[in-house]
């Protein structure tokens, strides 16, 4: 894996104060968090602890207290069209893909919002080259595929975006090792062309072991944070979350 970027200037995404939950039982409590230019960050944590709802309040599908700052852009009042439009995009929990549309049509829907037909064709050659099976099975009924290559098709969806921030959530659910393994490599790969990722996983070896920095939560909060290393090395962490 290529080395870490340094952490220069401004951050990418600044959440400070975070807040919400559904039909007023709170979920997140005071969640503030950094992520900067050209890095992968990893939220990890139990089933529950508030990660998904995390990424929700995110995207504006759910209402918060606080602030969520991206590039220098307010995201608390903005609609999840308005977010998408600035560059947040989601790689939902559980792939979400158009079932019976090919491969090709669904990154294409990844760029719908764009307009600069040249460049979506270069970006759609580029997924090819990124996931090679993508480029074998482009013709194919998405939902035809197996689960590791509509993981593939739903992460280089995303990326059809142009995002200025990519949120994976739960890349490995159901999938093999070895795919998942693959998956982290293929983020290496696009952190290396600029690309800021926030990878929200349970398996949290498979996301510290292929991250900069990481975040723990733990029923709504953060309550770990550091460098990926430091992380999997910390002996609390280790035996809450790794059975070390």
């Amino acid at each position: 894996m290529t080395a870490a970027p340094q952490k220069n200037g401004e951050a990418l995404l600044k959440v400070s104060g975070l807040g919400g939950g559904y039909g007023g039982m709170p979920v997140l409590h005071d969640v503030s968090l950094e992520i900067f230019p050209a890095e992968i960050v990893a939220l990890v944590g139990s089933n529950g602890a508030g990660k998904t709802t995390l990424l929700r309040a995110l995207s504006r599908v759910l209402a918060c207290t606080g602030q969520i700052v991206l590039k220098g852009k307010n995201l608390v009042p903005m609609t999840p069209d308005q977010a998408f439009g600035v560059g947040l995009v989601q790689v939902p929990e559980g792939r979400q893909l158009f079932d019976r549309m090919t491969v090709q049509d669904n990154l294409l829907m990844g760029a719908f919002q764009r307009s600069d037909k040249a460049a979506i064709a270069r970006d759609l050659e580029r997924m090819y080259t990124l996931f090679p099976r993508l480029s074998e099975r482009r013709r194919q009924i998405a939902g035809s595929m197996s689960g590791g290559e509509q993981q593939m098709c739903a992460m280089a969806r995303g990326l059809m975006a142009a995002p200025v921030l990519l949120m994976i959530d739960e890349m490995s659910l159901g999938l093999a090792p070895v795919i998942a393994e693959q998956l982290m490599e293929v983020l290496a790969a696009i952190r290396a062309e600029g690309v800021t990722v926030l990878l929200v996983e349970q398996d949290i070896h498979l996301a510290l072991s292929g991250a900069d920095r990481g975040y723990v939560m733990e029923t709504g909060r953060i309550v770990h944070s550091g460098s990926a290393k430091d992380l999997i090395d910390d002996p609390e962490v280790r035996r809450a979350y790794l059975g070390l």
